[in-house]
């Protein structure tokens, strides 16, 4: 990733205290030159961003305090801006499906609003693989491939707010020359994963630390692709210089494609240490309320490797990264 086409900016980065949020500024912070590229974290607690960016001294970070629902049009002389705002439980997109909706939404109109208030060279907005629904073969999913969603399912809420405000971009592109662009993001993960993360590749790391059987409560029968947390951050940021505006990028380890029983026992074997064995144990319907339903996501990327990114590393290599990570910071 060439980080000099960066130098002398300004780079809004919402959910700055998210995983991905994070890991995009550490990356743009990391680039040393004597024109650093300013962030400007946008973050609803101050302490606790403080905290995580501990490391991070100098005036290349500011903080926003913000709820980006409440962010205002203003011009702070902003370049580029990072969308990384969401909702990410899926227990909230069973339990606060009207929340979910209304908050995603208000969050991107109101920065794509601050984007035309600065005229921004850039914007990319972090979507996810979600919007194609629940594709149930595995026929290669593209940037043009039709959507499977069943929007009467109330766990439609996330993966349909981020249809829409994947066209509130293209639309904002095309009446009002907001230049943004879309990442549509697989599962994303490596160190900077918090131990209690309740995301299913956390709990199988959890349950290899603290030598407990991995326990499924559905069949695991759900394929699809992974990244790494720092591919994702090159593919991000390649699509913010180098994307098309009012166009979306699928971005995933292609080589990664497995059904989650398989990950399962990957991870038992790989890093269970004889301790851990892979079990299902279905849960109840309300369990599985929370869950995605069953998919063969086989994402495809030709479109962003046209634009010369490469994923680095593989399924095994972003376990092992987490797993350390999430072992030094059990107690944090």
């Amino acid at each position: 990733m060439n980080f000099s086409r960066f130098e002398g900016k300004k780079i809004l980065v919402t959910g700055a205290g998210g995983l991905i949020g994070q890991a995009v500024v550490r990356a743009l912070i990391s680039y040393k030159s004597e024109n650093p590229v300013k962030v400007v974290a946008l973050v609803r607690n101050e302490a606790k961003a403080r905290k995580i960016f501990a490391d991070i001294s100098g005036s290349s970070l500011e903080y926003m305090v913000c709820d980006v629902c409440n962010l205002e049009p203003v011009n702070l002389n902003v370049d580029y801006i990072v969308h990384c705002a969401s909702f990410t439980s899926s227990q909230s997109f069973v339990c606060e499906p009207v929340e979910v909706i209304y908050k995603n939404v208000e969050g991107t109109v109101n920065v794509l609003e601050f984007a035309r208030a600065n005229d921004v060279k850039g914007l990319v907005y972090l979507s996810t693989m979600e919007v194609y629904g629940a594709p149930s073969d595995d026929i290669p999913v593209t940037e043009v491939s039709p959507s499977y969603l069943d929007c009467m399912k109330p766990r439609s809420s996330y993966p349909e707010s981020k249809r829409l405000c994947e066209c509130l971009c293209a639309s904002y592109c095309s009446e009002y020359g907001v230049k943004a662009k879309v990442v549509r993001l697989t599962q994303t993960f490596g160190a900077g994963v918090a131990y209690g993360d309740g995301r299913v590749f956390a709990e199988f790391a959890r349950s290899v630390i603290e030598g407990k059987d991995i326990v499924l409560k559905t069949k695991g029968e759900t394929e699809r692709n992974y990244l790494y947390i720092g591919d994702a951050v090159n593919a991000v940021l390649t699509v913010l210089l180098d994307g098309v505006p009012g166009e979306a990028y699928n971005a995933a380890n292609e080589d990664t494609y497995c059904s989650i029983y398989d990950m399962a026992n990957m991870v038992a074997e790989k890093f269970g240490n004889g301790k851990t064995s892979v079990v299902i144990e279905e849960g109840s319907v309300s369990e599985n309320m929370q869950y995605a339903p069953v998919m063969k996501m086989n994402l495809r990327c030709a479109k962003l490797r046209a634009l010369g990114w490469q994923p680095e590393k593989g399924l095994t290599e972003s376990f092992s990264e987490m797993i350390a990570y999430m072992k030094a910071n059990r107690n944090s």
